[in-house]
């Protein structure tokens, strides 16, 4: 599950969907901190908060941003299981 801006979006197909038709053209990350921990008695998940900012487009002035998702083992392997991202106003 993907919460992006408040919008809940459910499934790897409609989260695609949904990352591919954002309204934007380009994007640079630049980030400022990354925190990570267990977040499984049995160690096969990590919960991960990230802060940065976003420049979007041709825009001059940068967006913050905050993202914490949740990592899931499968395997050899981690995937998203889930994703909360936020634009930082004020």
């Amino acid at each position: 599950m993907l919460t992006w801006e408040g919008t809940q979006v459910l499934g790897a197909a409609n989260i695609g969907n949904k990352l591919e038709n954002l309204p934007f053209q380009r994007i640079v990350h630049k980030v400022n901190t990354v925190d990570a921990q267990p977040s499984s008695a049995a160690g096969n998940a990590l919960m991960v908060i990230v802060t940065g900012q976003l420049l979007i487009d041709d825009e001059k002035n940068p967006h913050h941003f905050t993202q914490a998702f949740q990592l899931v083992a499968e395997g050899q392997a981690y995937f998203v299981f889930n994703d909360v991202f936020r634009l930082n106003y004020g």
